[in-house]
């Protein structure tokens, strides 16, 4: 054993009693050597009974001031033992205030039955709130004027939903692919976060990076595997009659357009006040101006690099303007990749009523190729309620959670009444057989 400045002793101090190389029933004057300590002990010749202190094999013997202030002393402990000691605080020195509750039968009884109640009602009640939300689905991959062999088709073909009940706004349009593994490791992890933020990229993508000797901006396999298919309301009336409109705008997170998306550094653009007037001369790198179909308005803009980078409106110029590139909310959304290999996303939404019987018509460009991974494409319209869309799981959960904890509670509560005994008893206690 070690003494308390970390010397190697021969002697053992012990709670009550002192265990020395000293011979029995002798007096000592000088502990201090008999345990093998660098500072003297002096202990009193005549031994005294004090504080129950004892020295095994010798008579009660006291220890008096100067031997306290010895073994206490900090200045005679090294450094390293003074930097170990632990912030005398109650935390560190555990001595903060705890509470441990003994577990009644009874009271056992009754939580777990206030749970069975609490719990099947609030399950109930989703349910309802699921059975109210209205939702249409076609999955329009396996129509045969729809379905397509090679991507980028183009192909057209209508969708058409007839409401079987009122349809509240706002009305949400998903499309929905199934066994298409977002979340696989290799596809997740290939993107280059700060090449979309618009800086030059500092780490190339182990995929997609290059495409011959051009380079992918954005790189990787979720930039370059974009969801495709162009989708548009066609027809439909709402509840006063109206045609119906669907937005695509604010269907992106606000935060990843305000942090996480921005053009290529250097990339600018101009509006023209003439479309006639309107040159790509100079120092621009556009072929021709832009047409912004929904203003009107002409464009001329400049990325940088353009003769040896492949952006991505030239990688899906019929659904990526120039403007946008990867601010588009469409992509911004795709981005997002999904938990589960049966996904849907938000295109757009409709901020108008649906009558029942209404019939509301779609019209898709097929271009997203889904046979190569035996998947599927749906098109899903769908109402919402305060907890979200339609979703009949939660509410079972919470159901068959609170049955449980009913049946369980019957149980303890039986027991308790049937045949109850008395918290503690001793006649319950096993001790070890010495």
């Amino acid at each position: 054993p070690l003494n308390m400045y970390g010397q190697k002793e021969s002697g053992l101090w012990e709670q009550n009693s002192i265990t020395s190389r000293a011979t029995p029933n002798e007096n000592v004057e000088n502990i201090g050597d008999s345990l093998g300590l660098t500072t003297p002990l002096i202990v009193s010749s005549t031994p005294t009974i004090e504080d129950n202190t004892k020295l095994k094999g010798f008579s009660s013997f006291s220890i008096d001031q100067s031997m306290t202030e010895t073994l206490t002393s900090p200045g005679e402990m090294d450094a390293s033992d003074s930097d170990r000691q632990p912030a005398n605080t109650a935390l560190r020195q555990q001595r903060m205030d705890a509470w441990q509750p003994i577990l009644h039968p009874t009271f056992v009884a009754y939580t777990l039955l206030l749970f069975g109640v609490f719990f099947t009602s609030a399950g109930f009640y989703i349910l309802h709130l699921s059975k109210a939300v209205v939702e249409l689905t076609s999955e329009y991959s396996t129509d045969t004027n729809c379905a397509i062999t090679n991507p980028n088709e183009n192909r057209t073909c209508q969708v058409t939903f007839t409401a079987d009940d009122d349809m509240k706004r706002p009305i949400l349009v998903h499309y929905q692919l199934t066994n298409f593994y977002q979340n696989h490791r290799t596809y997740f992890k290939s993107r280059d976060n700060l090449q979309l933020a618009g800086a030059s990229s500092v780490k190339s993508c182990k995929e997609l990076g290059k495409l011959g000797g051009i380079t992918l901006n954005p790189c990787g396999l979720i930039a370059n595997t974009f969801f495709n298919d162009i989708i548009k309301l066609v027809s439909g009336n709402d509840s006063e009659n109206t045609i119906l409109t669907m937005k695509e705008e604010g269907i992106a997170w606000g935060s990843d357009l305000a942090y996480k998306f921005k053009q290529s550094n250097g990339f600018k653009s101009h509006e023209c006040e003439d479309c006639d007037d309107c040159s790509c001369d100079g120092e621009w790198s556009c072929d021709e101006p832009y047409f912004d179909e929904k203003t009107g308005k002409c464009w001329k803009y400049f990325y940088p690099s353009e003769d040896t980078t492949q952006y991505l409106y030239e990688t899906y110029p019929m659904k990526i303007n120039p403007l946008e590139g990867v601010t588009n909310e469409h992509f911004v959304v795709w981005m997002q990749a999904a938990a589960s290999s049966q996904f849907r996303k938000l295109y757009g939404y409709i901020d108008q009523s649906i009558n029942k019987g209404e019939t509301i018509k779609f019209e898709i460009n097929n271009n997203y190729e889904v046979e190569s991974f035996d998947g599927t494409k749906a098109l899903i319209l769908s109402t919402t309620n305060s907890l979200g869309g339609k979703n009949t799981y939660l509410g079972n959960c919470f159901v068959g959670f609170g049955i449980f904890c009913a049946i369980v509670g019957s149980l303890f509560l039986a027991k308790i009444v049937l045949k109850p005994r008395l918290l503690g008893d001793t006649q319950y206690l096993k001790y070890k057989e010495q």
